[in-house]
């Protein structure tokens, strides 16, 4: 057996466990940064850091407040809050309490709030602010279970028997302590892996979504395997921004815990580019929309620039993606990353005059990103390799504890997802669906058992509903959603995201694309622009001052937009092309149901919506 076997068998059965190993190994280092708003509201944010021991204090008290307030083990705890070191904190307190947390989305209506608490029978809510509590308030009569609500931000809350605020939640816990100082380790103690540990719901595109129980096991597996790959040390600092209601986010949570690195967390999505500079990470996590952003954001400034400028940043990216290749290539068959003079020197010219200011725009110290949730056009993967920002694509799904594949450090592969978690077994169905099968797996889906059959095997394998392609070397290609791909009427399959993800390559402008064409005789899209990168394009084309609606409306944009298409389709095979596209009026967005708060598309929602220009560019033509 090797260590890393022996290391991940020998696993403790919960993440409380390894918490509290942690807090006794280093309790004095630094584990946490947040950030602290001025009083005023104006200038930078102050960031304040935690010891773990310091951590460990609140989340101690957290959890013995819990328990005072009747929680007891496995009964469910709900946290309906953005990401914030309060999250982190209570999610802890809720394991350490023996208990389980049911992840709630902030973004997430009152009633289907309502659906997630009484399904999970959630006992306490930790609620962020008056508006998460105005949900609970509003559903109230329909949530008998619901005992309390504790309340991060108690601005404009008034607290009382039902609600009180996390300080008070904290003082009784650390008073109940004081009188029991035994007790979280007892708790801890008794905890067995079997155990469930959290509730997250898959958004669904019909119907209710589904709870995956997932166990303390998964969370303390995949904290020994996350530290296992060498991807991450003692010495690195994270930068969190992701939703942590969501599994890509929080177990991210449970590998630094186990590796004991600083975490730098701060939801706010547009804070990422103002609080790189001060975090300085050596990584951070995040899903293809962040990345798709930059680049086309240093497109725009490069053409803001002057056409030098933007010819400039044109040859220097293609030097990118050159070198990318070149060099990713030879370490897969030598083991050494080189690339020949010539290009090297392209690249060291390149690097001087655009990929050292988008370094530095990360923060400068940046190692390594790691992209999820959906696939990464190559492309743009491609750039930011060569520009010196590595993006180690991996993936997994909410039911394997987000993490199963991730790219090896300097072995990495664009364009694939990497290699197995060590632990984890893959195999490629007939139909070349991807089976998963080791300790990240859910128990399944709460309360479903007919569902849960559905997607898992007796023994043991998990259908993902992805399919994908093998390398010889067990490199993982995901080629498509098994349920997105569709058969046109002339009897050719599409895998759209194929499709899409190259058009997000070629089209800087692109926020989000579907391409349909299920039965039909061709393929068409729609396509929503990113309207900071098209605003700025509509200042230089005639088109200032004018709304989104209206610039997405005017067809110098429809022309632009065609170009890019005709760029496409001339890499695609003729059955794949985009023949007609319509450019939407407002970009996709959460609050609209049309993506997950992961940023995923929810091709069904969208598809009904928009239903008219679907067949709109389908009038007049006679289905084969």
């Amino acid at each position: 057996m090797t260590d890393t076997q022996t290391l991940i068998e020998n696993r403790p059965p919960s993440v409380a466990g390894l918490f509290l190993e942690r807090v006794a190994a280093t309790p004095d280092a630094e584990a946490y940064r947040y950030p602290v708003p001025p009083a005023s509201g104006q200038g930078p944010d102050a960031w304040q850091s935690l010891s773990w021991a310091q951590a460990a204090e609140r989340v101690y008290a957290i959890a013995a407040g819990l328990i005072e307030l009747g929680i007891e083990p496995e009964q469910c705890v709900a946290l309906a809050s953005a990401t914030r070191i309060e999250w982190i904190l209570a999610d802890l307190g809720i394991m350490c309490a023996g208990a389980a947390t049911t992840t709630i989305y902030p973004q997430t209506n009152a009633d289907e709030s309502a659906f997630l608490l009484s399904d999970s029978a959630s006992r306490v809510l930790i609620a962020e602010n008056a508006e998460q509590l105005a949900k609970a308030r509003a559903k109230r009569a329909e949530l008998p279970e619901l005992a309390h609500v504790v309340v991060i931000d108690t601005t404009g809350v008034e607290t009382g028997d039902w609600v009180i605020g996390l300080d008070e939640l904290e003082a009784r816990g650390a008073a109940r302590l004081e009188k029991d100082p035994e007790l979280i380790k007892r708790r801890v103690g008794a905890i067995t892996k079997d155990q469930l540990a959290t509730l997250i719901y898959t958004s669904g595109t019909t119907g209710r979504p589904r709870g995956v129980r997932l166990l303390h096991d998964n969370w303390s597996y995949m904290a020994k395997a996350i530290a296992a790959t060498g991807l991450v040390t003692r010495d690195d600092v994270q930068y969190l921004w992701l939703p942590l209601a969501h599994v890509f986010g929080k177990v991210l949570t449970s590998g630094q815990i186990e590796v004991g690195h600083v975490t730098a967390v701060d939801g706010r999505v547009d804070k990422i580019i103002e609080n790189l500079p001060v975090v300085q990470p050596t990584y951070m996590a995040a899903v293809p929309r962040i990345f798709e952003k930059v680049y086309n954001g240093v497109v725009a400034k490069a053409r803001a620039g002057g056409p030098a400028k933007y010819k400039i940043f044109q040859w220097a990216a293609e030097v990118a993606r050159e070198y990318a290749k070149v060099t990713q290539d030879n370490f897969r068959r030598t083991g050494n990353a080189t690339a020949p003079f010539a290009l090297s020197a392209k690249h060291a010219v390149a690097d001087k005059l655009v990929y050292a200011k988008l370094r530095e725009a990360f923060g400068g110290r940046l190692r390594a990103c790691v992209s999820g949730s959906v696939a990464l056009a190559p492309e743009i993967g491609y750039f930011f390799s060569g520009a010196g920002i590595h993006i180690l694509e991996g993936y997994g799904l909410t039911e394997s504890a987000a993490a199963s594949f991730v790219n090896p450090g300097e072995a990495y592969r664009t364009g694939t997802v990497g290699k197995p978690l060590p632990g984890t077994e893959v195999r490629i169905a007939e139909d070349g669906e991807i089976l998963l099968r080791g300790p990240g797996i859910m128990a399944g889906y709460h309360g479903l058992p007919e569902k849960t059959a559905e997607v898992l095997e007796p023994d043991g394998w998990f259908h993902t509903g992805d399919i994908g392609e093998l390398s010889n070397d067990g490199y993982l290609r995901i080629t498509d959603r098994k349920k997105d791909l569709f058969k046109t009427s002339g009897g050719k399959y599409i895998a759209p995201t194929e499709i899409e993800g190259a058009f997000k390559a070629v089209c800087p402008f692109v926020s989000n694309i579907l391409v349909h064409g299920a039965d039909r005789n061709y393929c068409t899209a729609l396509i929503a622009l990113d309207e900071a990168a098209i605003l700025g394009w509509a200042k230089e084309n005639g088109l200032a001052g004018k709304s989104y609606a209206e610039v997405v409306a005017a067809p110098a944009t429809v022309e632009m937009v065609d170009g890019y298409i005709q760029q496409l389709n001339a890499g695609l095979q003729r059955w794949q092309t985009i023949k007609k596209f319509r450019l939407l009026p407002r970009d996709l967005d959460v609050e609209h149901g049309e993506i997950t708060p992961s940023l995923k598309l929810k091709r069904p929602v969208v598809e009904r919506e928009y239903k008219h220009l679907i067949e709109e560019m389908y009038e007049g033509t006679r289905e084969k």
